[in-house]
């Protein structure tokens, strides 16, 4: 993995997962209320969706996701004082971002394709653009990629769900996040692995981390005619 992509991938496991589960736990050990503790320490993934969006001023979905719902579990918190409501917005946001993952097959490019934006360089996209016209496999093993990750994020949802409602509050950020990245840490190793056979079969990279056009002479099945 390139120091780009690696970059591209931890930032956002640091500020999502890693930090928010340390302040918990800090301001817990200082006798912080714990939905007050949750309240701060979700805010952290929250103001950085903010910072992106004013620096690139462009508004993702995430990022409005990641906003929308800490707004909404904060303002019925502190109505209810009930910590399990903050603690429901880290299951709604993987069950949202799972459905929108599968919904993107149904798109004219499906979410493993425009991951794939955040990976590549130089002429990559343009690459990736023509192997999706060209080639039937590479399409089918974006679509069956995204489908993985939606599985994945859905799951999580579902498990997440289930440990707030079941778990005593304070083991549940540190068993959600661990849950989370379990799981996301094996559909990456999946994807990985997939790639690796794709490239080496058909000799184009699905993510262009490595070079996205096939080798001269590649045997890669190619359609004579336009898109799917």
């Amino acid at each position: 993995m390139t120091p780009h992509a690696r970059r591209a991938l931890l930032v956002p496991l640091t500020i999502t997962i890693a930090l928010p589960v340390a302040l918990y736990y800090v301001l817990r050990a200082q006798g912080t209320a714990p939905w007050q503790a949750l309240l701060i320490s979700g805010a952290i993934p929250a103001a950085h969706a903010v910072v992106t969006a004013v620096r690139r001023r462009h508004v993702a979905f995430f990022d409005l996701l990641v906003v929308a719902l800490l707004a909404v579990s904060a303002a019925t918190s502190v109505v209810s004082g009930d910590p399990r409501v903050l603690l429901l917005k880290d299951a709604a946001i993987p069950a949202v971002l799972g459905l929108w993952i599968g919904g993107t097959l149904f798109l004219a490019r499906p979410f493993a394709f425009h991951f794939g934006t955040h990976l590549r360089r130089g002429s990559g996209d343009a690459e990736a653009e023509r192997a999706w016209q060209e080639v039937p496999a590479y399409r089918q093993a974006l679509r069956s990629l995204t489908l993985l990750w939606a599985g994945g994020q859905l799951l999580d949802a579902a498990l997440s769900t289930v440990q707030a409602l079941v778990l005593p509050v304070d083991a549940v950020p540190v068993v959600g996040r661990i849950q989370s990245f379990t799981l996301l840490a094996l559909v990456a190793v999946i994807t990985v692995r997939r790639s690796r056979r794709f490239r080496a079969r058909h000799g184009i990279s699905l993510f262009g981390t490595a070079g996205a056009s096939a080798p001269a002479g590649s045997t890669a099945p190619r359609e004579a005619e336009g898109p799917a």
